[in-house]
């Protein structure tokens, strides 16, 4: 048993140490032939492990190299050794001491393991001559460290003398058909391990000399775009040197060539310039500056070619260039022409662009939509300038994918002049006529100081777009108001709404933007006008006509991030005689602490010995009420501090003024007391006097109907006599003591309530300033006020008197109150003495 232990022990402690050797994958070999110059080396690749190493002849190696006429057997000690090691076979062919091995290119040596390969073909040839490098299938150039979706790359560069030039790196499967070189060539084609590919997919045959660092032939047989750049890209073309891309296109197809990135070099001498060889053409070959706008809609094939000059050699500069071709068919609406009017515009511009302009860049798959000057003037944004007619036309298969937006300026120097003026803020008919959907129309509206802005909307009006009552039409507009220092975003605006007028101070932006393909249909009924007014107290102010029935909604500018340090808003809120507004506010307080100033909400009914309201920042803020006049409803803000803004919304609600049934139910009841009182006298009357007079109040001819002279006459006082009887009231008489004075003028009296009879509406209440505002006193009663009643606190008696009566009526009964007036019931004993 103990032997049988021991001998279990000794088997698991080999085991153990075969587990911790290196283990040894298969063995390849390879066997070079001196003739074929081929050198074959495999290098580890980054991060490889300790224990995995080349194993050649029991010894164990990080990098092998095996060269012309050598055979190495060799393994790894690793599994997987296609993720830590590469392989490299260069081929070197010399054409300058012997013949070319023209032909197909062959992948040389067979059987090698799987790993990453990269073959070299390293030619050498005389400068005297042309390499040409034709592949199958063609190939796609592709930017330096970009890779190809099968992970199958070339990389070719060409050998003048000592120098080296990258012409760049190519994916299968493209358009590329051909590459001429001058001079020696590098190729490089990288194979992934796992790739099947057994051919190098090209061949190499000599031509004559082609007199410039190379020639790139693309065939382009269908609609496509291609992307291509020069030599060395993104670093500099070689210093006076000159390369051309040819482009084979059917005759039926039309090509475009757009410039997407570029830089040019210090020229000594010489100038960097692009030349296209244009069949047909009158004006072979037509040079043009890297920063011209390239020839777009050309029929058939075309070369073109890139010039460079002799640098400066302190500060050489660096030239280079990326562009696209587009190659389409002709477009249905090819040779139709849009006119575009702009010769009666003023300050404006107009661009037809793609979507997303200018942030987004189109991708180059993307289908193109070109817009055209003339027929070889086309590019993918084109600004057309006020003051000219132009003649557009369009290569583009879908002109949804196309928008415009318009730009136009209005100033004012002096407001004698602009204040006499009001402008049309409507898109010109020259816009809306184009098949192309506006994307954008901004205005820009420049007062100097002391100069503000007023923007109307007489039919339409104008509703503010908030959370709760949401544009739903076809366009609107965003309003900011901008100085050097600040910036108020007043908000957006949609036609269809209840403000009459905005009030601005400093530049204004308008911006109408539109929404879907309605707008087409709305821009005949824009109405939107602008004009300079004199300074205004405020930031801004909304003049706002409500609704009956409907409820608006308002709320701050800037929203919501609230209004900037120290700015006042002003709402001036119209209310018809026969209606009633309910004014509300959204939350109970304005939200925020001051750190400087103080914040306040006013609100003023705009009727004589309407009350102030005013509300701090710490208060609460006004309960609903009812408004019976137009009011205003003003905000002020203070410093806040740090993440604390002032936000703030309210909605006004117009209704019909509701009869108060109380009010009647009081005043039929007071009817009815006077009358049984009224009846209860003439009872006792009748019955002190069986037999009167006619009752003055039907037809009494003892009264005196002459018109009042001089106070200085009446020698009674007035319960003494009958001067409070009238028969026709004279403004002169009731009003003439206010015109005591010998000039004519009122001396205003003191501590006298006198009605405010100036103009009204013109300007919101006034907030206090921010240093005495808490000596404010503040209104404490939110609730509804109650309807005032007229009261006449004199009885007036109207009658008339008998011809050639004296003034003098006698004396009446005298009251216990003293001065009252006689009442048309009276007794006997009175009318005796009249008489």
């Amino acid at each position: 048993m103990a032997a049988g232990r021991a001998l279990a022990t000794l088997l698991a402690t080999l085991l153990a140490a075969s587990a911790q050797l290196p283990r040894r994958e298969a063995s390849f070999t390879i066997s070079l032939r001196a003739v074929d110059n081929v050198t074959v080396t495999i290098k580890p690749r980054p991060s490889v492990p300790p224990s995995c190493r080349i194993h050649v002849k029991n010894v164990a190696r990080s990098e092998l190299r095996i060269k012309p006429g050598n055979s190495t057997t060799f393994g790894f000690t690793c599994r997987a050794p296609e993720k830590y090691f590469s392989m490299e076979i260069e081929k070197k062919i010399d054409c300058v001491s012997g013949p070319c091995p023209f032909g197909d290119v062959h992948l040389y040596p067979p059987g090698l393991p799987r790993l990453n390969r990269t073959f070299i073909w390293d030619v050498k040839a005389s400068t005297k001559a042309g390499l040409e490098l034709k592949f199958t299938p063609w190939l796609k150039q592709i930017e330096p460290g970009g890779t190809c979706p099968d992970s199958l790359s070339y990389n070719i560069n060409s050998c003048i003398d000592k120098a080296t030039v990258n012409i760049g790196t190519f994916c299968r499967n493209g358009s590329v058909s051909r590459v001429k070189l001058l001079g020696g060539v590098i190729m490089a084609l990288h194979l992934p391990w796992d790739s099947p590919l057994n051919t190098s997919g090209f061949n190499i045959a000599n031509r004559a000399s082609i007199k410039r660092l190379c020639i790139i032939e693309s065939i382009l047989k269908e609609e496509s775009s291609i992307t291509l750049m020069s030599p060395n890209y993104p670093l500099g073309f070689p210093e006076d040197e000159l390369m051309t891309w040819q482009f084979v296109v059917p005759s039926n197809m039309r090509a475009s060539v757009f410039f997407h990135n570029y830089s040019l070099s210090n020229c000594e001498r010489k100038e960097e310039r692009v030349e296209y060889y244009i069949p047909g053409s009158p004006s072979n070959p037509e040079v043009f500056k890297l920063s011209d706008s390239q020839p777009a809609n050309i029929a058939g094939s075309f070369n073109l070619s890139l010039q460079g000059c002799d640098q400066d050699a302190q500060n050489p500069g660096i030239l280079r260039l990326l562009f696209q071709v587009v190659v389409q068919h002709p477009q249905v609406d090819e040779n139709v022409t849009h006119l575009v009017d702009l010769s009666k515009e003023w300050n404006m511009t107009v661009t037809i662009h793609f979507e997303g302009w200018p942030i987004r860049t189109p991708l180059m798959s993307e289908p193109i939509c070109l817009i055209c000057k003339d027929p070889r003037n086309c590019d993918r944004a084109l600004t057309l300038v006020s003051g000219a007619i132009y003649k557009i036309s369009f290569l583009c298969k879908d002109l949804s994918r196309l928008r415009i937006t318009a730009e136009k300026r209005i100033s004012c120097v002096d407001l004698r002049w602009c204040q006499r003026k009001i402008y049309s803020l409507s898109v010109p008919n020259a816009i809306t006529q184009l098949p192309i959907r506006l994307h954008k129309f901004i205005w820009k509206l420049l007062a100097p100081d002391l100069i503000n802005i007023e923007i109307t909307s007489p039919s339409l009006k104008l509703q503010q777009h908030v959370p709760e009552q949401r544009c739903n039409t076809s366009y609107s507009y965003s309003i900011v108001s901008a100085t050097p220092e600040t910036e108020l975003n007043v908000g957006v605006f949609c036609p269809g709404g209840s403000i009459e007028k905005i009030q601005m101070r400093n530049n204004i932006t308008i911006s109408l933007k539109t929404f879907g393909k309605g707008f087409l249909n709305e821009s005949s009924h824009q109405d939107l006008k602008m004009s300079f007014v004199p300074h205004i107290k405020d930031e801004c102010t909304f003049t706002v006509s409500p609704d009956p029935k409907a409820k608006v909604y308002l709320q701050t500018p800037n929203w919501p991030y609230g209004l900037p340090p120290y700015v006042s808003i002003s709402w001036y809120i119209l209310v018809p005689s026969k209606q009633v507004a309910r004014l509300g506010f959204s939350k109970d307080r304005m939200g925020i602490v001051c750190e400087t100033g103080r914040a306040y909400v006013n609100l003023k009914e705009e009727t004589p010995g309407a009350e102030e309201t005013v509300r701090r920042e710490d208060e609460l803020l006004p309960q609903p009420r009812n408004m019976y006049h137009n009011f205003w409803v003003n905000v002020s803000n203070c410093k806040p501090v740090e993440r604390t803004q002032l936000t703030l919304q309210f909605q006004v609600t117009s209704a019909d003024k509701q009869i108060d049934l109380g009010v009647i139910f009081a005043v039929v009841a007071g009817a009815g007391v006077l009358t049984a009182i009224g009846l209860t006298v003439c009872c006792v009357k009748k019955k002190k006097k069986k037999s009167q007079d006619p009752m003055v109040g039907v037809y009494n001819p003892n009264v005196n109907t002459q018109m009042p002279g001089k106070q200085g006459l009446f020698t009674k006082g007035r319960k003494n006599n009958e001067s409070h009887v009238y028969a026709v009231i004279d403004d002169a008489m009731v009003y003439g003591h206010l015109l005591k004075e010998s000039n004519g003028s009122v001396s205003p009296e003191v501590d006298v309530y006198r009605p405010f009879d100036g103009p009204m509406g013109s300007l919101p209440p006034s907030p206090p300033p921010f240093s005495f505002r808490k000596d404010i006193k503040c209104s404490s009663n939110t609730e509804d006020p109650l309807p005032l009643t007229d009261m006449d606190h004199d009885t007036y008696t109207f009658a008339h008197q008998k011809s050639g009566q004296s003034e003098d009526n006698g004396d009446a009964n005298e009251e216990k109150n003293g001065d009252a007036s006689t009442s048309l019931l009276e007794d006997k004993e009175q009318d005796g003495s009249v008489e």
